[in-house]
């Protein structure tokens, strides 16, 4: 028997904190990746879902968790100097279809700000596929610090924030059409 890691144990709260929303009808996990990286040693889980509303314009969003090398050798190695290293790395995604307009893309900004505030990382692309006349939009949120197990709790409360984030998204797309 191993003693499970950081990333370990964080992951099985997302997960946990996920499949219960998912069990009462909130939401709807549309995907699932647990990969372990053995040329890098490197971990990464995300989870993609949606809210369980039946509305055409649908918001998916991704939640990820990574933990390289030098974040597990500073847990397994606590005396270390690399202890600054210990933890996790988290990214939340949203994906969304149609949106060029730059006004548009503007007020998805401010909605994000307004859920997440003005110092995360929040990101845009669009990607054009015209082979099938698609339209795709990613909106990218980064953390500048490493997550550890003492903000556990803050990882569930997270989930809230997704869900809050996709019901507005779904609601600004609705109005666009």
């Amino acid at each position: 028997m191993f003693d499970p890691t950081a990333f370990d144990n964080m992951k099985v709260v997302i997960e946990g904190a996920l499949y219960d929303l998912d069990l009462a009808g909130e939401i709807a996990i549309i995907d699932r990746n647990d990969i372990v990286n053995m040329a890098k040693m490197s971990r990464s889980f995300d989870v993609h879902f949606q809210l369980s509303s039946t509305q055409q314009e649908t918001v998916t969003a991704k939640l990820e968790i990574k933990a390289d090398l030098i974040n597990l050798a500073a847990e397994l190695l606590p005396n270390s100097l690399l202890q600054k290293h210990s933890g996790c790395t988290i990214k939340l995604h949203f994906f969304h279809q149609g949106i060029t307009d730059e006004v548009q893309l503007k007020n998805i900004q401010e909605i994000l700000f307004d859920i997440w505030g003005e110092t995360r990382e929040i990101s845009q692309s669009v990607t054009l596929i015209p082979s099938k006349s698609l339209i795709q939009n990613c909106i990218s949120i980064e953390f500048d610090r490493l997550i550890s197990e003492d903000q556990m709790d803050d990882l569930v409360e997270m989930i809230q924030y997704m869900m809050k984030t996709n019901q507005h998204l779904q609601s600004y797309l609705s109005e666009m059409n």
